[in-house]
């Protein structure tokens, strides 16, 4: 059933830069994500690495938490808290580790790519929002930029029938996790939304809490060192300044945004892994970049234009969209 969407809270012009600059935040460490997974997935197996990466965040975000004082979320935020607890910091972060060890990793950046479409088409349908042409057509370049990446670092390893159902499994609990918590930041603070949603992602993997003291008894400090920056920023930080920004547009655009990730990745191993990037894997990344570009700019009318909700001080990351005026 189609719901009415919440009209997006406007802001000064001042203050309009927040919103993106937390989604570039959040898009630079979920990129640096891959290159952090790489390397822990040696020591550690896909549940382990899971729930070590969920326990770091919710430590930093219960922490953050406490001393700012915000409390509970109001009641109307518990079902996309608890959905998207389950589905995105849980069962995606699970799946997707097993996916990127049974398929090659380019294989698994295509797969896993489908996961903005899915946003944006159970986003028109569940939350009522619009599919404007640009973002359609973004999405498009963006898609077809993200093949091409695929394409440029797959490598000779085949693919199993298990390792694609577990990728595509990821891309659809990440399109309805961030689904579900859309809703839940009109009744509380990006910070509370994701410390409970990464607490609950937490409980949903504690089952694989032998396998991660048995593994982390015998893995290499650099692993365990990655899993715990995991935990920190490219969950703790970057969810945190995701929920900020979902709060202030749609969530279509968002999930659009994301398509700067494989660019980026291509980017980061270049200099930190140093793979030097393919002809065919730069086109690619060109692609994602403009195919974003193309999805994210203003149209001249329409409810789906982004529209940051002020913040001032401190309060940047936890003010409630709901309690703003209606422009």
């Amino acid at each position: 059933m189609t719901t009415t969407p919440a009209p997006l809270p406007v802001s000064p012009p001042a203050h309009r830069w927040r919103a993106p600059a937390a989604a570039c935040t959040t898009v630079v460490l979920w990129a640096s994500a891959f290159v952090s997974i790489r390397s822990a997935g040696e020591a550690y197996s896909p549940g382990a690495l899971a729930l070590g990466r969920l326990l770091a965040g919710t430590l930093v975000l219960g922490a953050t938490l406490i001393v700012r004082r915000e409390g509970l979320p109001r009641r109307g935020a518990w079902p996309g808290i608890i959905t998207s607890g389950v589905l995105w910091f849980g069962l995606y972060m699970v799946a997707l580790n097993w996916g990127e060890q049974e398929v090659d990793a380019g294989t698994a950046a295509m797969l896993v790519n489908i996961g903005p479409i899915l946003i944006a088409l159970l986003g028109a349908r569940m939350l009522g929002e619009g599919l404007p042409r640009r973002l359609l057509l973004g999405m498009g370049v963006s898609f077809a930029g993200a093949v091409v990446v695929g394409l440029a670092m797959s490598g000779h390893g085949g693919s199993s029938v298990l390792g694609v159902a577990l990728c595509l499994l990821a891309a659809v609990a990440y399109a309805a996790g961030v689904v579900s918590q859309k809703p839940a930041l009109a009744h509380g603070s990006s910070l509370q939304i994701n410390t409970f949603g990464c607490l609950i992602g937490a409980v949903a993997c504690l089952p694989f809490t032998g396998v991660l003291v048995s593994e982390a008894a015998d893995a290499p400090l650099s692993a365990t060192l990655n899993m715990v920056y995991l935990g920190v920023f490219p969950t703790a930080l970057a969810f945190t300044t995701w929920g900020y920004a979902l709060a202030r547009t749609t969530a279509g655009k968002m999930g659009a945004t994301t398509y700067a990730v494989p660019a980026l990745v291509v980017g980061m191993a270049w200099v930190l892994l140093d793979e030097v990037p393919t002809p065919l894997g730069i086109v690619g990344g060109v692609l994602c970049l403009a195919g974003v570009a193309v999805s994210r700019s203003r149209q001249q009318t329409g409810p789906t234009d982004e529209a940051p909700a002020p913040a001032t001080g401190a309060a940047a990351l936890s003010d409630v969209p709901g309690r703003t005026r209606r422009p």
